[in-house]
């Protein structure tokens, strides 16, 4: 019987310095899987069941998940090129709670058409995956951007662009430094996040935002890496952000004075992040963190590197 399963790991949107532009993905050093996985088998009704740490928190109706519509959306692309679909049943494994700021919707609709894209043998390119992906993810987060599905599916650092033929460019990124990742368990959905940024921007900010974005991207090139991090400061989303998640504004600074990198929100929140050059300045992070930020039970805290992999296939035995 024909199966496929693939897996799409966390990310971070914005990465701080650009937002709606950068996206960045992430995996556990300790080999943990930390995202969502799809299968797909061969089946005699179409059928979705939903597992996974995180499943109680999905609507149990297959036709409110995000995963269900993907499969519409492909087979409306199939039968574009003139495919029949087969008749399937879908596994998500959801392992990483929605509205956490890790690119959770992106990573169940990232996983959702690559792993129909793979069982039926690969008939659309990156390209048109990503415009498939982000409109179906569009319909979660409330507008239609790459910043999570990009780095989710290709790895990596990636930088959004105006092209819809490719609407993102690979960054150098370092293998070396350490991603602190911090979901405290409260809700701040994607949407309400967005409401609360302004229309309409000032020209000082505007020419900051661009100026630290180019730097940032600069310095990545040139492997400047501690250099790329002192320009990632948020001057779009985060000062209107920042109230909305209970203590972060405390523990950013103890991390800055603790020698901290980086620090800043992922994507929309509630998560933060926190970049170290050594193992024993993350650990020191994450102990901090969960002491004076991730005070729930049902919170976590993650030691990650860069994940250059993006979604993949995977046996049972990984």
């Amino acid at each position: 019987m024909k199966q496929v399963k693939v897996f799409a790991p966390i990310s971070i949107g914005n990465v701080s310095v650009g937002f709606d532009s950068l996206g960045l993905a992430l995996s556990p050093i300790d080999g943990h899987l930390v995202g969502d996985l799809i299968t797909i088998t061969e089946h005699s009704e179409y059928e979705l069941i939903v597992s996974g740490t995180y499943a109680d928190r999905l609507p149990p109706e297959p036709d409110k998940n995000i995963v269900w519509d993907c499969l519409a959306a492909f087979n409306e692309a199939l039968a574009g090129i003139g495919r029949e679909p087969d008749t399937l049943q879908l596994v998500l494994e959801k392992n990483i709670p929605v509205s956490s700021g890790l690119g959770s919707s992106a990573c169940s609709v990232v996983a959702a058409f690559d792993c129909l894209n793979q069982y039926y043998g690969k008939p659309f390119n990156e390209a048109d995956l990503l415009q498939m992906m982000a409109v179906q993810e569009g319909k979660i987060s409330g507008s239609i951007h790459y910043d999570n599905i990009a780095p989710c599916y290709l790895g990596g650092l990636q930088l959004m662009t105006p092209d819809p033929a490719q609407p993102a460019l690979t960054i150098p990124s370092s293998d070396e430094h350490y991603w602190v990742m911090a979901y405290p368990d409260i809700i701040v959905s994607t949407k309400a996040a967005r409401d609360v940024l302004p229309e309409q921007y000032d020209r000082a900010t505007a020419i900051t935002f661009a100026q630290q974005l180019a730097s940032f991207v600069s310095a990545c090139h040139n492997g400047r890496y501690t250099q790329a991090f002192s320009y990632v400061k948020d001057v779009i989303a985060e000062p209107y952000r920042a109230s909305m998640l209970p203590g972060y504004i405390e523990v950013r600074e103890k991390l800055l004075v603790n020698g901290s990198l980086a620090v800043g929100i992922s994507g929309s929140g509630p998560t933060i992040f926190s970049v170290h050059k050594t193992l024993e300045q993350a650990q020191n992070a994450k102990e901090l963190i969960d002491t004076d930020y991730v005070t729930k039970d049902t919170g976590f805290t993650v030691i990650c590197k860069v994940d250059h992999r993006g979604s993949r296939t995977i046996s049972d035995d990984d």
